[in-house]
């Protein structure tokens, strides 16, 4: 854009969205009734781990062009190049897609990871909830930031994608290098004591 607050808008939207990328916290995103997934705003449901649509009339995921490239990730590709790596003629179709997708649509074209009906959406996404936090933080951590960057290994990528989860994240932390850590206690006949919160 030649209009330079649409410009910083946006750079200052890619730069969200990038923290968003580089989290060490796990991201699910809920499409529900009153929820604006569209353009932009859908980027951040494309962000998440897992996504959770309603199967409601009220509820609705549109892409518009900024989905194309205008906030590419640190592989220097969109979040539908990245999600649909394999399949590229896959994002043009979905892009040329002239209306909004319901919860069938955007789970069968891949926008979403579920779509739920009313019945079980509550309980689904509580044992999703659930399921995560009984999984061990740390390994968590590692596997999400690795799973999150598909695609081309750039400088970015390795930095905040691999080194900042298993240096700044994994290794420092006390199930790592603490008194009763798993490195520290290494070759020994002690078993690691282990801190099950998030970083």
């Amino acid at each position: 854009a030649d209009d330079w607050l649409a410009r910083e808008v946006r750079h200052a939207m890619k730069r969200a969205l990038k923290r968003l990328d580089h989290t060490a916290r796990t991201v699910m995103a809920l499409v529900e009734p009153g929820s604006c997934c569209a353009g932009s705003l859908l980027e951040i449901a494309l962000a998440a781990d897992r996504s959770y649509m309603l199967d409601d009339d009220r509820v609705r995921v549109a892409l518009s062009a900024l989905n194309r490239d205008a906030f590419p990730m640190s592989n220097g590709l969109s979040r539908l190049q990245s999600r649909f790596l394999a399949d590229p003629a896959r994002v043009e179709r979905i892009l040329g897609h002239d209306a909004p997708f319901s919860a069938r649509e955007a789970e069968e074209a891949g926008l979403v990871t579920f779509a739920i009906d009313d019945v079980d959406y509550e309980d689904d996404v509580r044992v999703a909830i659930e399921e995560r936090a009984s999984l061990s933080p740390d390994a968590l951590t590692g596997m999400e930031a690795s799973l999150r960057f598909a695609g081309p290994e750039t400088l970015e990528t390795k930095i905040f994608g691999r080194l900042s989860a298993w240096q700044n994240w994994i290794f420092t932390r006390p199930n790592a290098v603490g008194e009763r850590g798993a490195l520290t206690l290494y070759g020994s006949p002690d078993r690691p004591v282990f801190d099950w919160k998030r970083t």
